[in-house]
Formats: C-alpha cells, structure tokens, sequence
C-alpha cells in the first residue's frame, strides 16, 4: 500500500498515513454527502488528518475526489470482472451483476450512494476532468459488457435468441443505476431483489 508522511504533528515528526485508506473514508464521504455538500475541513475529520495534511497530498477537495473516484471504479471494476470472466452461464453472470447492484442499493449501503452518480449529477456538465471518468463513452463500454453478456446467453441457451441484446443491455444498465438511486432513500432488500427478478424474466 502507498503511503503519504502527515506533518501534523509538528516538524521533525512526520506521521505517514496509508493513501488507499484515505481514499477509501473519502469514498464514503463523497457517497453520503456529494461533492458540494462537504468542504476540507468536514473531509478532515473523515479521514482524520488535518487540513494540511490533505492539501499537501492532494491540493485541493477536487484532486481528491477525482482520485477517490479512481479508486472506486478501479474496486468496483474489479468485482464486476469477477464476475464477467466467471465460468458461468451468459444469464448467470447477468443476474450475478444485477444482484451485484441489489445489494449495493439496501439499507445503510444503499443510502450512501454511487460515487460516479455524484460524479455525473453534481459536476459532468462544468468539469472536463470528472466528466471525461463518466462520460457517454464509459456508459458505452458499460452497455457492450452487458451486451456480450446477453449474447453470450443467447449462444449458450440461457437466454432467448428473441431478446434484443443492444436494448435489453441499455435497459439493464438503466436499471442498475436506477437501482442505486433508489437506494439513496431507503430500501428494503427483499424490494431490490424483486427488481432482479423481473428483469431476469425479460430474458426469457
């Protein structure tokens, strides 16, 4: 793990703290609060370290959501490649993502939200940067995934040859993300699996 020296405590006497798991109480910050919603001050008592300390290793709130969002995608990216290079049927691995997204949006997980949402609600349109992560490109990649998936079930015999791949993987890609919108007010488990459940039927 990568480390940073935190001067806080006085010259001569560096502390260092661990990076990724600076990233990681600011990934749950940024996901509770948004970006707007929280200053250096309020991410200093998230994380932990001063003021300073932040600023020396980030410079500013903005570097340090754009590489708290590096690291979200880079962790979630991982899970869902697991589960994508699976030796698992084409419709298994679609309803292994979707229930992915289904617990992501439950209870106090779900309430604290999706990181590239608050990424693409609160700055896509001003910030070229932020935008470029989340942009209609990253959607695209997302929606080809699902779309192998899907057709890769098709070949397989999981998966009704009658189903549209391209839209049913739009449609999916929607639903996952309505999923984690929804769960920013409060769902119940049972609720969110019942989404997966109807979506799975559109494959028959």
């Amino acid at each position: 793990m990568s480390s940073i020296n935190d001067s806080s405590r006085g010259r001569g006497r560096p502390r260092e703290f661990d990076i990724d798991e600076a990233l990681d109480r600011a990934i749950l910050h940024f996901r509770k609060h948004g970006y707007n919603g929280v200053s250096i001050a309020d991410l200093s008592g998230a994380l932990k370290l001063s003021s300073g300390s932040i600023y020396k290793a980030f410079l500013n709130k903005h570097n340090l959501f754009s590489a708290a969002l590096d690291r979200y995608m880079a962790l979630r990216g991982a899970k869902l490649l697991d589960i994508i290079n699976s030796e698992e049927s084409g419709r298994e691995k679609l309803r292994r993502l979707l229930v992915f997204y289904a617990e992501s949006s439950h209870a106090s997980e779900g309430r604290y939200g999706c990181l590239v949402i608050v990424g693409a609600v609160e700055l896509a349109s001003t910030d070229e940067e932020i935008a470029a992560k989340v942009s209609s490109r990253t959607r695209r990649k997302s929606e080809k995934r699902l779309k192998d998936i899907i057709l890769q079930g098709q070949n397989d015999g999981s998966i009704s040859k009658k189903v549209d791949a391209e839209t049913t993987a739009r449609l999916m890609l929607s639903l996952a993300q309505g999923m984690r919108v929804l769960g920013k007010t409060g769902q119940k488990r049972e609720d969110m699996m019942a989404v997966v459940d109807a979506a799975m039927q559109l494959l028959n």
